[in-house]
């Protein structure tokens, strides 16, 4: 694994209920960029994600993550991972739950606050979780998975019921992450949000479609904008040889 690679995949197949929802994936995920996932609901994105963090059972292929197997217990204060259902305790406020999770994570002191200021929940800090709304309840979930300065974060569907304002400032946190030397995967099924990635892994029903930037993808579609070049890549797919 090059040093400039955070995640390699290889021959990745994995088959849920007996049936096969990654078809032998193989993808590369540059260190220190934001790699967007996109594709639709179903597509795969999720299972891929579970498999990098570990979590996933696979039938055939290789994860590898920060020069580790995915999974190694080595990793565990290396990645930080949002699921799409919120990771924080209903009856506990936003403070609480977070003071727990960077228990479990032996986050430095002061990360509570760090996270909490950073996913824009300064004013909800003493909330209870079960009270916030769908969007509050995605940036707690998200302040988890930044304690402990991760060097790689897996992100399902970070934006999911978010408001525009909301979700152009946790674009802007991801960039200032990233510009830090942070790794992000980053999973969307809004075409729009991926304009916002330095690199795109556009999948449809367990394959990969196209791995390259945004803009090279537009160039190799001739597409005004990226859905358009997202439909070119499923009718070329759908075109028999």
């Amino acid at each position: 694994m090059a040093n400039s690679d955070a995640v390699v995949v290889d021959g990745l197949r994995v088959r849920r209920g007996g049936r096969v929802v990654l078809h032998d994936v193989s993808l590369v995920v540059p260190r220190g960029s934001i790699t967007g996932l996109l594709g639709p609901s179903g597509c795969g994105k999720t299972t891929l994600m579970r498999a990098v963090v570990g979590v996933q059972i696979v039938e055939a292929g290789t994860v590898t993550v920060l020069g580790e197997p995915a999974g190694s217990p080595r990793l565990r204060d290396k990645i930080g991972y949002a699921t799409q259902n919120p990771s924080v305790y209903a009856d506990l406020t936003v403070t609480e739950s977070l003071r727990y999770f960077a228990a479990v994570v032996r986050a430095p002191a002061g990360d509570v606050a760090r996270v909490i200021d950073e996913v824009g929940l300064g004013t909800h800090a003493d909330h209870i979780v079960g009270d916030l709304s769908g969007g509050q309840l995605n940036r707690a979930s998200l302040a988890v998975a930044l304690l402990g300065r991760p060097e790689l974060l897996v992100l399902d569907e970070p934006t999911v019921g978010l408001d525009p304002v909301l979700r152009e400032e946790l674009w802007a946190l991801f960039h200032k992450l990233a510009a830090r030397g942070v790794t992000l995967l980053v999973s969307s099924h809004v075409m729009d949000e991926a304009a916002r990635c330095d690199r795109l892994l556009l999948m449809r029903e367990g394959h990969i479609l196209a791995d390259d930037t945004p803009d090279a993808l537009r160039t190799a579609t001739d597409a005004d904008d990226l859905e358009q070049a997202f439909l070119k890549l499923v009718r070329q797919q759908e075109t028999p040889a």
